[in-house]
């Protein structure tokens, strides 16, 4: 009787671990997802920001250009 409650107590804990790892690797997952999206959104961010730094600048030129004219 006491080694079938340990066997039984052995195999709930055990099973416990197990879902306690597997939430985490999950977890893991969807952070490391979480930050390639976010990587992937500044660097949008980025290109954009130089974009319209160099639209920017372009506008510029041509302003001074006119303004010698």
């Amino acid at each position: 009787m006491k080694t079938l409650l340990a066997v039984l107590a052995l195999a709930t804990l055990s099973a416990c671990g197990l879902e306690t790892a597997t939430t985490a690797a999950t977890v893991a997952t969807l952070k490391k997802q979480e930050m390639d999206q976010a990587k992937k959104t500044m660097e949008q961010a980025k290109q954009k920001i130089e974009q319209n730094t160099q639209q920017i600048m372009e506008r510029a030129a041509q302003a001074g250009e006119k303004a010698k004219e």
